[in-house]
């Protein structure tokens, strides 16, 4: 098991199935041609979307993540603290709860960023190439002896000024009930930058129900048969929930700077209504 990436006991058996309403097959293959053209239409932009400046960049990511997500038939609600202006000039640690690939368009569809992923995103069609054309900080998960090296690129972005979003939990998780702890790597790389820490939280709902079986993507599951889940859940809402930062310096070293962020996401607090936005 590795330190960086630990394997959470989710299986495709026990947690990804579907749970409310279906969605009928000729609506779901439409939105399941709709998000993979729309993905594809990304990957194929990014040489142009580079050459542009980075606030034209991140509104162009946010309004194409946000389509991508809306393509596969989920509704986003996004609740918390705003998030104005430019980043800090150390850069900003965005730490989330990790149930699905979903996660990773919606994180940028709200705070665009540098993603943290296993290096065996490089290899998957369409996303890989988006992912590495897009800036991705690939990960070694096998080879405890890359992460070091690992922690100096994060922190190396993040002094550069970059944004960048990790899921510390290490893999995915149902969300069901609890889920793994934040590992204290990518905390670290904050600190040695001085940047700061934004937790985020991210479930996932139908009408009155949790829908973390519909959108888990966990163990061996393969791709396709969650993309179909996902596609053929009908009311299926994605929730993200922006919180308050935390300064790397606020805490006395990594551990504690996790489990904080941790303490975070997991409260109660993170599920209270707040200005909210219904897309």
């Amino acid at each position: 098991m590795s330190a960086w990436l630990p394997a959470a006991p989710c299986t495709p058996q026990a947690c990804a199935r579907h749970e409310g309403a279906r969605r009928a097959p000729l609506p779901a293959v439409a939105l399941l041609l709709a998000g993979c053209a729309l993905t594809l239409l990304g990957v194929l932009s990014v040489p142009a979307v580079l050459l542009l400046g980075p606030s034209r960049r991140d509104r162009l990511i946010r309004r194409w993540a946000y389509a991508v997500v809306r393509a596969f038939g989920v509704r986003v609600r996004v609740t918390g603290c705003p998030v104005e202006g430019a980043r800090p000039p150390a850069g900003e640690l965005v730490v989330a709860n990790h149930v699905s690939w979903l996660d990773i368009p919606l994180v940028a569809a709200v705070l665009p960023a540098r993603m943290v992923a296993k290096s065996e995103i490089r290899a998957w069609p369409l996303l890989g190439p988006l992912a590495a054309l897009g800036g991705t900080l690939f990960i070694e998960r096998d080879r405890l002896r890359a992460l070091p090296h690992a922690v100096r690129a994060v922190a190396g972005a993040l002094a550069a000024g970059s944004r960048v979003a990790v899921f510390p939990q290490g893999s995915t998780w149902c969300g069901r009930s609890g889920g793994g702890r934040f590992r204290p790597a990518a905390f670290q790389a904050a600190i040695d930058a001085g940047s700061t820490v934004r937790p985020v939280r991210i479930s996932y709902r139908t009408t009155g129900t949790n829908a973390a079986g519909a959108t888990a993507f966990v163990g061996d599951d393969p791709l396709a048969a969650s993309l179909w889940r996902v596609v053929t859940s009908a009311g299926l809402t994605a929730e993200i929930r922006i919180l308050p930062p935390v300064p790397a310096d606020g805490e006395p070293d990594r551990r504690a700077l996790a489990r904080a962020a941790q303490s975070a996401v997991a409260s109660d607090r993170a599920n209270l209504p707040a200005a909210s936005v219904h897309h």
